[in-house]
This record gives C-alpha cells, sequence and structure tokens, in this order.
C-alpha cells in the first residue's frame, strides 16, 4: 500500500493534480465530461445489454449494437480522458477509500466482461445464448454500480 500512496502523492504533486485543484474550471468540466460519459456509456451499451437481455425484442441486436456502441465508446474515452484529472485533484484521499478501490476492481470486470462479449458473440446470429443473456445483465449491473460507487465516493 505504500507504493499506492507514494504514487498517489506524486500525482497530486504533479502538474495534472495543481491544475486540477488550482483551476477555477478544471475540475468541474473534468467532472461534467465524466458525467457525459457515464451517460452515454451506460445509455448506449445500457440499450443493447437490455435488449440482449430481453427487452424491446421487436429491434434487431445487429442493429441496435451497430447504432449504440460508438455512443458507449465515447462515453468510455470521456471518462477515461476526464477520471484522471478527478483523480490527480484528491489522489492520496481517494486511494485509501474502499469505494474507489471496489469501483476500479469493477471498472476492469466490466471491461474483461465487454471483451469477453465481443468476442463470443456474433451480431449476425439470431439467437442470443443464456450465456450471452447473462453476460448482457452483468454489463448492466456492473456498470450501474460502478456509477454508484463513484457517486458514494463523496460522502464516504
Amino acid at each position: 500500500m505504500i507504493a499506492v500512496e507514494t504514487f498517489a502523492a506524486a500525482v497530486e504533486a504533479s502538474a495534472l493534480g495543481g491544475f486540477a485543484r488550482g483551476s477555477g474550471w478544471a475540475y468541474p468540466v473534468a467532472n461534467l465530461v465524466h458525467l457525459l460519459g457515464l451517460v452515454l456509456l451506460v445509455g448506449g451499451i445500457g440499450l443493447v445489454d437490455l435488449r440482449l437481455a430481453g427487452a424491446f425484442r421487436t429491434l434487431p441486436v445487429a442493429a441496435l449494437s451497430r447504432a449504440l456502441t460508438p455512443v458507449a465508446i465515447v462515453g468510455l474515452a470521456c471518462m477515461a480522458l476526464s477520471g484522471p484529472v478527478l483523480f490527480a485533484a484528491d489522489a492520496r484521499s481517494l486511494v485509501r477509500s474502499d469505494y474507489f478501490q471496489l469501483k476500479l476492481a469493477l471498472i476492469a470486470v466490466a471491461l474483461a466482461n465487454a471483451a469477453a462479449f465481443r468476442w463470443l458473440w456474433s451480431p449476425s446470429a439470431p439467437e442470443v445464448t443464456p450465456l450471452l443473456r447473462g453476460m448482457a445483465i452483468g454489463s448492466i449491473l456492473s456498470w450501474l454500480t460502478v456509477a454508484a460507487l463513484g457517486r458514494l465516493i463523496a460522502y464516504a
């Protein structure tokens, strides 16, 4: 844990950390971009996952995935770019937060689930297998839990 705290202290002391804390707009803008990213990610992939889980059966899975997966990827990119700014502002406190640690672990699980899903799923396949349905439900639950943990960090 000492290496993690040393890393966090270095991030806080970095130019990015100083900018995130010292600018009147950097942290609020990063926070808004992070929230926008979450909306795009969960809105995009969440609808695809809901369809795969059995909702909206009249919508073709492949077309929905083609339309909304890029939206989700843009959301993930927004979060990946804004997250380090948010982290740099208060890194030492964040690395000690159980919610933050759980959030990072769950992000890794959700991304691994997404990669495995893309490896196993063929958009041209007419049937969604029970495994893929379970992975879609796991995706929804994972990303919503990541969002909840992100909010809980502020209150712990």
